[in-house]
């Protein structure tokens, strides 16, 4: 029932179908689409492309600025035109590979890393994505070589730090971890991924220290509300329950769509027979999110508890519409008989 969500290194989005809709530019003249136009810096690099429609750094630079605001179809066709352009640049080729890899077409951008390293052994860009890439497969050992070459080059590259932190805590090495995330911070202070890690890596530890680091965290990017959700999480494992609705209430505070917050304070609430309260929480959950099996799940476990039979098998039935796999709603209703 409980959830802790672990910060994704990588960006899940359907790729191809945008990328396919997009124009090669083939006629060398900048595209008339209106994204050109939605910032000052767009707008002056795309009339420079009109003037010199030839130049492979000004579709590269547009490339750049595309990716940021993540019209990413539109950001590859770019990058793709500079490569045609000038086929000697090893960031134009990595420009693509690191596109290929946040939308998970992981074969498709290793051939565009190999294509720049190929170009310049010493691209570092290159080096830690290939490395990231190696972590996600659990290649480990292909992994350390590319990071390894990047710290041969630069003994201070915070990423590299963090990767290493990531492949030791998948390892079960706590102590590396430890030390290789906080080297990254101590080389980049403003690294809050390896906040982030650092303060999961001392939670499992069971360490208050965690707090401090979820808290530095939160206070590197108040957007973002999961450091105070993990607080929350922290003192739920110690069963320290007031202290940890009080989080969760903060990170709603912050961010009242944090759907985990809700789903860990009606768990909360259900072990201190609240039910009418936790199911509250499960009710904002499916209204936030129609499709939440997990929130029709935990209201019709609320409803069985209750004594409230046909609700709750209605709420295990409607958790099995949108995820047909999930077991516990199966057993909810072997146990009340509407299998």
């Amino acid at each position: 029932m409980k959830r802790v969500a672990n910060k994704c290194l990588f960006l899940i989005c359907a790729l191809a179908i945008g990328f396919a809709a997009c124009s090669d530019n083939k006629n060398g003249k900048a595209s008339s689409d209106p994204v050109f136009g939605a910032n000052p810096k767009l707008q002056e690099v795309t009339g420079k492309i009109s003037n010199d429609p030839d130049n492979a750094a000004l579709y590269y630079q547009r490339g750049v600025l595309l990716h940021k605001i993540e019209e990413d179809s539109l950001a590859l066709n770019d990058f793709k035109k500079a490569v045609s352009l000038d086929s000697s640049k090893a960031e134009y080729f990595s420009a693509i590979g690191e596109l290929m890899f946040e939308h998970k077409d992981i074969s498709g951008s290793t051939v565009w890393f190999e294509k720049a390293l190929k170009l310049n052994p010493k691209d570092v860009k290159a080096q830690l994505k290939l490395a990231k890439l190696f972590v996600y497969i659990k290649q480990y050992t292909t992994a350390f070589t590319h990071i390894n070459t990047v710290l041969r080059q630069d003994v201070y590259n915070p990423e590299a730090y963090f990767l290493k932190g990531m492949i030791y805590k998948d390892l079960k090495d706590t102590a590396k971890a430890i030390s290789s995330f906080q080297t990254a911070i101590q080389v980049a202070p403003d690294y809050k991924d390896a906040m982030v890690q650092l303060g999961q890596a001392y939670a499992l530890k069971g360490d208050a220290i965690a707090l401090t680091y979820y808290n530095n965290a939160f206070k590197l990017d108040t957007t973002d509300v999961y450091p105070l959700f993990a607080r929350g999480v922290f003192y739920q494992d110690k069963k320290e329950y007031e202290l940890a609705k009080a989080e969760y209430r903060n990170a709603l505070l912050h961010n009242r769509n944090y759907l985990d917050a809700y789903l860990n304070t009606g768990y909360i609430l259900m072990q201190q027979d609240s039910l009418d309260k936790a199911l509250r929480q499960y009710d904002i959950i499916t209204k936030l999110d129609q499709t939440n099996a997990e929130g029709y799940y935990n209201r019709g476990l609320c409803y069985e508890l209750m004594g409230k039979k046909q609700e709750a098998i209605a709420d295990y039935k409607q958790a099995l519409v949108f995820a047909e796999e999930y077991i516990l709603p199966k057993e909810g209703l072997k146990r009340l008989g509407a299998q």
